[in-house]
């Protein structure tokens, strides 16, 4: 199976950024004389640490099983993606084990078309991110405990008269969401947790939920700002941490088309003054070998455009900005 740095559910558009971790346990990276009747192997170009360019193809590995029987393989190789701590991009992983699972492709039914002829994305495990993020955010909490250098001994989020939770906010690419929870000398509780906080560190929480324990190793990022990385027993969420207060200095403008990769712009469809339509064509991006058209999100006018062809452009710079007709139809309004 390869294994690419992209994302199927936005076309399969390849990303880009530094790998922070790759380990897939249990995969052999040596030739070996006498493999025996069943294994993993990983032939990768990557490693944790490296960076994923723009300039070259995303694939970062080669995954294969053998055993004695095509089920076994399928079997083994989706166990091992699964269990594969990858952070830094996200990857088509997820797509590999449904289709690694899937009935038809276990028979061997399976064609050129077979990518082709249904949707491969995984739907969103609400209850999984829930969970994730439940423990992203104790995780965050131990880890500005173990930061404090004042008050070391009171416990976190600790108050006289404790009426509201903390909330700690996470941006998920299916939606934001907040986790509500209590701190005390007792310990932990979470609202939404049908069950106990058996152990809370920075790098480790562990849940309990019906009598089963899940324990969920954490990824925080220094000073709590940035993405905290999940693995837990059901796969892995990378969650963004949103800041309580935000600088305005890195606030855009309404209506902003921001790069969604590092690349080359290739193509400006439009000037400034200009008119368009929701899916109009306002740039186009190369990246890896591949063009992506970056459209505009309503029907407005183009009030900006800030790069040209042949410039380099980094992930979330701000390209163009297109006003929404009703902006657009105010401000002439006022100037009237």
């Amino acid at each position: 199976m390869r294994l690419y740095a992209e994302d199927p559910a936005a076309d399969y558009q390849p990303q880009s950024g530094l790998l922070t971790a790759f380990d897939v346990p249990g995969a052999d990276v040596a030739f070996t004389v006498d493999p025996g009747p069943s294994g993993l192997r990983l032939d990768a170009g990557f490693a944790a640490g490296t960076e994923v360019g723009t300039h070259y193809d995303a694939m970062l590995a080669k995954v294969i099983a053998w055993a004695p029987t095509r089920r076994q393989a399928a079997r083994s190789l989706a166990g091992a993606l699964r269990r594969a701590r990858i952070h830094g991009v996200r990857t088509n992983r997820d797509q590999l084990v449904a289709l690694l699972e899937d009935e038809a492709f276990l028979r061997g039914d399976v064609s050129t078309a077979f990518l082709g002829e249904r949707d491969w994305v995984t739907p969103v495990d609400d209850d999984r991110v829930g969970r994730a993020a439940m423990a992203a955010a104790l995780g965050l909490a131990e880890a500005a405990r173990a930061e404090r250098v004042v008050q070391t001994r009171i416990p976190v989020a600790w108050r006289n008269v404790p009426s509201q939770p903390q909330l700690t906010w996470f941006e998920h690419p299916d939606g934001d969401l907040a986790v509500a929870w209590w701190g005390g000398r007792d310990g932990y509780r979470v609202e939404g947790l049908d069950g106990t906080v058996v152990a809370a560190a920075p790098d480790e929480v562990t849940l309990e939920s019906g009598g089963v324990r899940a324990t969920y190793r954490l990824v925080v990022p220094p000073g709590g700002a940035g993405t905290v990385e999940v693995d837990g027993p059901d796969g892995h969420v990378a969650l963004d941490v949103v800041p309580r207060f935000i600088d305005p200095a890195d606030a855009v403008a309404s209506g902003s088309l921001l790069a969604p990769m590092p690349g080359t712009v290739v193509r400006v469809a439009v000037e400034a003054g200009a008119t368009v339509a929701a899916g109009d064509t306002v740039l186009v991006l190369e990246a890896m070998k591949m063009q992506h058209a970056v459209a505009a999100p309503h029907d407005g006018v183009v009030a900006e455009v800030g790069v040209a062809a042949g410039q380099q452009v980094a992930a979330g710079d701000v390209l163009a900005v297109v006003e929404p007709v009703e902006d657009s139809a105010e401000d002439e309004g006022e100037q009237a």
